[in-house]
């Protein structure tokens, strides 16, 4: 990291290198950079390559007892001067600014601008300031040494207002920050769920997780009116080295066209690619009385998939007794995501906008391979943990000496960029098994599934659509489908009682028919018994 007293001896003023063609110019006040040195991508991945064959070296960082001391409520009052932004008066229309270092963004990331000559693309760092940051005079951020950098990113919305100048909008639609983590908003505005660069080693008993970090940036100077921006990154851990390159655009939604390419250090366990982050509580499928006054909390409430055989699968997401990991062996998936179904407001009545959050779709655009699609579930008993992981995982092991070239497209929405044009599931719920009226059994469970769309709305009065169901072990009773009543066409419900016993996980299969015709994607469920659930 260059700090300030060596870029001050060794380079010549922005605004100076500016004129020379050398740099944008990046904002309305002065920023500090490094020196100039040529940068490609084919470089950085040669960078990464040459990385993972030599020994891991943690990043270096402040004195850790500064940076324990901006814990969440001085961080909180941390803010990044907008004058300071990079492309703050264009080119393009997505200026950039930085997050501050804190109690829980612990490592420094290096910021740099990329611009292109006929030589190619020359890259100088941004130099960290605490002049950058609106903090209060007694912030401890302010004891940090000089050149400490910048904890991550955003790209803030704009648009062309009077004498040309960008006129910023209030959000961001783009962040990284923490290890290896970014998100991005869809067109409903609104933060959710995460995506990183790798996951390593996730829910493994005899390992901890481990988490790479992205150690460093460089931003392409964007052409005037262009909604997409090109953001390379250099990702190093103890266990793997990557260079990625990301070209975002932002239109309603927001898309990511990804190229990574990633080297393995030391044997990994379990290998995650394109690994998505989200947060399950509860939802209207099982939900212990009063644990909260709300009727749902979560992110994301199931797994879609989309895979070789062109098969649609739906798996609702749980909050499981112990941690749990599900595998969907595959070939060269078309696609899979964490979505966000449920966008009744009604169902959530909580100003922080459940009903808003983006589902994530990712779209693999180069051989996978074969692996499999694998759900984490972990118990948690509050909505401020990560507690899902979706995720890749290749079938030959990620030992030592490995490399992977991946192409995939991530798209952040209200809903899934591909929909079959079958019934969607919109809601699992569970009950009492047994008949209304009657004693209720002990060991039985009911489960009422509701489908929407599709063929569903095509089926003649009078008659109703069959039920394919397949259980791990178990036995199925009073089954059925009838139209929910509420006067929606192609609206049904699928129930029957399951009769189980002991408390091993049941997996559950279910699709609907009509005339021997599949007219819904398959719901896949894995069932936690419980002992008594009935009184």
């Amino acid at each position: 990291m260059i700090d300030r007293r060596t870029f001050l001896a060794t380079a010549a003023s922005t605004a100076t290198l500016a004129a020379m063609g050398y740099l944008p110019t990046a904002s309305a006040a002065q920023i500090s950079f490094g020196k100039r040195t040529p940068f490609s991508f084919d470089a950085l991945v040669a960078r990464a390559r040459d990385m993972a064959g030599k020994a891991y070296q943690p990043p270096k960082r402040p004195p850790q007892d500064i940076l324990d001391k901006i814990d969440y409520a001085a961080h909180g009052q941390i803010q990044f001067k907008p004058e300071y932004a990079v492309f703050a008066d264009g080119p393009g229309q997505f200026p950039v600014t930085f997050f501050h270092l804190g109690r829980y963004f612990l490592s420094p990331v290096q910021m740099h601008v990329l611009t292109r000559d006929r030589a190619g693309l020359t890259a100088r760092e941004i130099v960290y300031q605490d002049d950058y940051f609106n903090m209060p005079a007694d912030s401890p951020a302010h004891q940090l040494p000089a050149g400490s950098g910048f904890a991550g990113f955003r790209f803030q919305e704009s648009r062309t207002g009077d004498q040309g100048k960008l006129d910023w909008k209030k959000n961001d639609w783009v962040a990284f920050l923490g290890a290896s983590y970014f998100r991005a908003i869809g067109e409903l505005y609104q933060y959710g769920l995460s995506a990183r660069g790798v996951a390593i080693d996730v829910a493994e008993h005899e390992r901890p997780e481990e988490f790479p970090n992205f150690t460093q940036f460089w931003f392409e100077t964007p052409k005037d009116g262009a909604d997409t921006v090109t953001v390379y990154a250099l990702m190093d851990g103890p266990s793997i080295s990557g260079a990625f390159r990301f070209d975002m655009t932002r239109k309603a939604d927001v898309t990511m066209t990804i190229d990574a390419a990633l080297f393995v250090r030391k044997d990994i366990a379990r290998f995650g690619i394109a690994p998505l982050t989200s947060m399950y509580w509860y939802s209207e499928a099982q939900k212990t009385t009063a644990v909260d006054w709300r009727p749902e909390v979560h992110d994301s409430d199931g797994l879609a998939m989309w895979n070789r055989k062109g098969e649609y699968l739906w798996r609702p997401l749980n909050n499981p007794p112990r941690t749990m990991a599900s595998s969907f062996s595959d070939t060269n998936p078309r696609g899979f995501g964490l979505l966000q179904r449920d966008r009744n407001f009604d169902h959530y009545l909580d100003g922080v906008y459940y009903d808003r959050r983006p589902s994530l779709w990712v779209e693999p655009t180069n051989d996978w391979g074969e692996g499999a699609i694998q759900l984490i579930e972990i118990p948690t008993d509050d909505e401020i943990h990560d507690n899902i992981v979706a995720m890749w995982v290749p079938k030959a092991p990620a030992t030592k000496g490995s490399s992977y070239r991946l192409g995939y497209k991530l798209y952040w929405s209200a809903n899934e960029p591909f929909p079959p044009a079958l019934a969607r599931c919109v809601a699992t719920r569970l009950g009492n098994g047994g008949q209304p009226g009657n004693a209720r059994p002990q060991g039985v469970r009911k489960f009422m599934v509701e489908f929407l769309g599709g063929g569903l709305a095509n089926i003649p009065y009078g008659e109703k659509p069959q039920l394919d169901l397949w259980t791990s072990r178990g036995t199925f009773s009073y089954i059925f489908a009838e139209p929910v009543p509420n006067g929606v066409a192609g609206h049904w419900r699928a129930q029957f009682d399951l009769t189980v016993d002991g408390t091993d996980p049941v997996e559950l299969r279910l699709a609907l028919k009509h005339a021997d015709t599949v007219v819904s994607e398959s719901w896949l469920y894995q069932y936690h018994p419980t002992p008594n659930l009935t009184r």
